[in-house]
């Protein structure tokens, strides 16, 4: 046999193997995603789903796990089947089926050992559909800001309050834009006035945030050009004591004449 032929055969030998394990793989995975589940088990239907939520066919996995509810409502991995639903409409990012399902959930479970899961995911679906800009809507803000306090509440050692917490500053911040920027709005077209009560909740309702030396200074600016001298004064005043290098206190002080020198 010459040498060439020699290697020809080893070649070919060597294709073969490799081609007999590629058909040998292929059938171990055929038999792994073709797994069958009793359809007329609640087990069955919910390994079933699972299946199909690791395949990332979540309008399929959650037709399943709604089988399992409807089908074995009293079946104790029926509520895991409701939990499990609640969790892929939030990571499919329907937000709002989310927000019930995680509400139903909850008003129906309340003693389930993941509620403090429950409540954090209840809050986030609200938090996840707030607006990236706040010149929109933000009425969700104040429902998931009431959620992540019942987490902080309630349950203290939940390994989602540092979350929550974020979470929960984080939407205050995008409230006391919005009323900074309603603020703003009335301000520059001279409605002193309505600007001076949002700047007033700012102060109040939102302190801390990074907003209440500008609150404060227009806050005083709108109170005396309305006319409320004793509020403009008031808040002049918090404004030097809080904040005493303010650039803003010549401003002030400007724009009402001699009334604020002292």
């Amino acid at each position: 046999m010459t040498k060439y032929r020699l290697v020809s055969r080893l070649l070919g030998m060597s294709q073969f193997l490799t081609h007999l394990v590629f058909i040998f793989s292929l059938t171990l995975v055929s038999c792994a995603s073709n797994q069958t589940f009793d359809p007329n088990s609640a087990e069955g239907l919910y390994k079933s789903a699972e299946e199909f939520e690791k395949a990332e066919r979540y309008d399929e996995a959650i037709t399943k796990y709604g089988e399992v509810r409807h089908r074995f409502p009293y079946s104790k991995i029926s509520v895991d089947a409701e939990l499990k639903s609640a969790d892929l409409h939030y990571k499919r990012e329907a937000f709002a089926e989310a927000q019930q399902a995680y509400l139903n959930f909850k008003d129906f479970h309340p003693k389930h050992p993941s509620v403090d899961y429950v409540t954090f995911q209840l809050a986030m679906s609200y938090y996840s559909q707030l607006p990236e800009t706040v010149d929109r809507d933000l009425s969700l803000a104040e429902k998931s800001i009431t959620y992540f306090d019942e987490v902080l509440s309630s349950y203290p050692n939940s390994k989602h309050t540092k979350e929550a917490r974020e979470k929960k500053e984080e939407t205050r911040k995008k409230l006391a834009a919005k009323e900074d920027y309603i603020g703003n709005f009335y301000f520059v077209r001279q409605k002193f006035e309505s600007a001076l009560y949002r700047y007033e909740d700012l102060i109040e309702n939102y302190p801390g945030l990074g907003l209440d030396e500008k609150a404060l200074f227009r806050a005083s600016i709108c109170a005396y050009k309305s006319g409320q001298i004793d509020k403009g004064s008031k808040h002049f005043q918090k404004l030097k004591e809080r904040f005493p290098n303010s650039r803003f206190l010549s401003e002030v002080q400007s724009a009402v004449g001699s009334n604020e020198k002292r």
